[in-house]
């Protein structure tokens, strides 16, 4: 379950942020900042002041996107531990043989004209 900075906690965060993102230094629009887990919260991130980063949309969605990875790469390591996790084989195909090669040229029906030297 994850869990949300309180609301003493976001006040004081944009408090310490002064109104800009704490990532790139852009004035903040309301409704277009987030406040963000630095350590995100299924690895292990507390929702306190210390963990709390106040950023622009711009400045979040690639982060999150770099979290959402580190945080699948940890469930598969702690379930290939567990044993929970394993990886799918896939079944081999059947080989069908191949169709025969065909010549560069198809021999002619009929045969070609004589040719005219002039």
């Amino acid at each position: 379950m994850r869990r949300e900075f309180s609301r003493k906690t976001r006040s004081q965060a944009f408090a310490r942020s002064r109104g800009n993102c704490e990532a790139c230094g852009a004035r903040l629009m309301p409704g277009k900042f987030r406040y963000d887990h630095i350590l995100p919260d299924a690895l292990g991130g507390e929702p306190t002041l210390e963990n709390c980063k106040v950023q622009c949309v711009t400045c979040d969605a690639p982060k999150t996107a770099a979290d959402v990875t580190r945080i699948r790469k940890a469930d598969r390591q702690r379930d290939k531990h567990t044993g929970a996790y394993e990886r799918k084989k896939w079944p081999k195909q059947i080989r069908r043989p191949a169709p025969p090669q065909r010549r560069a040229t198809a021999p002619l029906s009929k045969p070609l004209p004589p040719r005219r030297f002039t």
